[in-house]
């Protein structure tokens, strides 16, 4: 079954991570999807990655739905706005928008403000900010032609965490804690137009760049634990990428608005899994190691 055949989403940063299993999951749900980033086969970012957005489109239409890669530069409004157009020259509408872009390799971490670099840490808010809310300007009109419409703001961290914990670095901080706020602002302009906006996190992420960071693959993931024994409780991009299938897909996905959600949170209350058929809640996890010691057993928290 496909319950997202027929619905036109984008995900706005699905080179790789996060990203790439949220458009993945789309495409396994039936969905078309432009994925949009500005690594191409023939042209990489500054991220200096190997992933490419033709690669994820790739993986959308092997997942079961229609996958389009489009080079876009999401601080660039003109680039934007022809993306939006041309969304609604091939398909009329749009149903899903997956804001996804970020900086994490500008973050400077554990430095204080007057140590680091500032023109990296201005790149960093401009790339984790203003790219939302461009993407948002031009996208949200076409979005709000009928009901339904859903807006995935992704973050680092639940309001909750984020909240008592400093994220290591003003810059980050910021950008993390201001995307929970503006998905809850988009949220306000959406309701009147029954859309719906929440702010999504997934918890420790082995994604590309993680894994390569701890020497492993996917394969031999947990070769990693020896050196980090919290990395039990990390998840593969798909488990967001399901988490963020299942919301476009419920039809009372409104009783979400406004709200500050993670992976692990509605894996328990929408019943998938990771990959592995684990269900990992690194949040909570997380909370309960920083506030009561370290849980007993933390396989338990997947």
């Amino acid at each position: 079954m496909q319950p997202l055949k027929d619905k036109i989403a984008i995900v706005a940063g699905g080179t790789r991570g996060a990203g790439r299993g949220i458009a993945t999951e789309l495409g396994a749900a039936g969905a078309t999807v432009y994925v949009t980033g500005r690594t191409t086969r023939t042209q990489q970012s500054d991220y200096n990655r190997p992933e490419t957005i033709e690669e994820t489109a790739e993986l959308v239409t092997q997942a079961g739905g229609q996958g389009i890669a489009v080079q876009v530069d999401h601080l660039d409004p003109e680039q934007v706005r022809s993306l939006i157009t041309r969304v609604e020259q091939e398909q009329g509408t749009l149903d899903i928008l997956v804001n996804d872009i970020g900086a994490e390799h500008f973050a400077e971490f554990d430095k204080p403000i007057w140590d680091v670099d500032l023109e990296r840490g201005l790149r960093l808010l401009r790339l984790a900010i203003d790219t939302h809310l461009i993407t948002s300007h031009f996208a949200l009109p076409l979005l709000i032609q009928k009901p339904g419409g859903l807006v995935v703001e992704l973050t680092d961290g639940t309001a909750d965490y984020n909240h008592g914990h400093y994220r290591q670095a003003v810059m980050y901080d910021l950008a993390k804690n201001a995307i929970i706020r503006m998905a809850w602002a988009l949220a306000q302009e959406l309701q009147p137009h029954y859309c719906t906006a929440v702010c999504l996190t997934p918890g420790w992420l082995r994604s590309e760049m993680m894994l390569d960071g701890f020497g492993v693959g996917e394969a031999n993931w947990q070769d990693a634990i020896a050196k980090e024994p919290h990395f039990i409780i990390s998840e593969t991009p798909h488990y967001v990428g399901r988490a963020v299938a299942h919301l476009a897909s419920d039809p009372d996905v409104a009783r979400w608005n406004g709200q500050s959600l993670s992976s692990g949170q509605l894996a328990k209350i929408y019943g998938f899994t990771d990959l592995d058929g684990s269900q990992p809640d690194a949040w909570r996890y997380i909370q309960e190691v920083t506030e009561m010691g370290k849980p007993a057993d933390a396989t338990g928290y997947r």
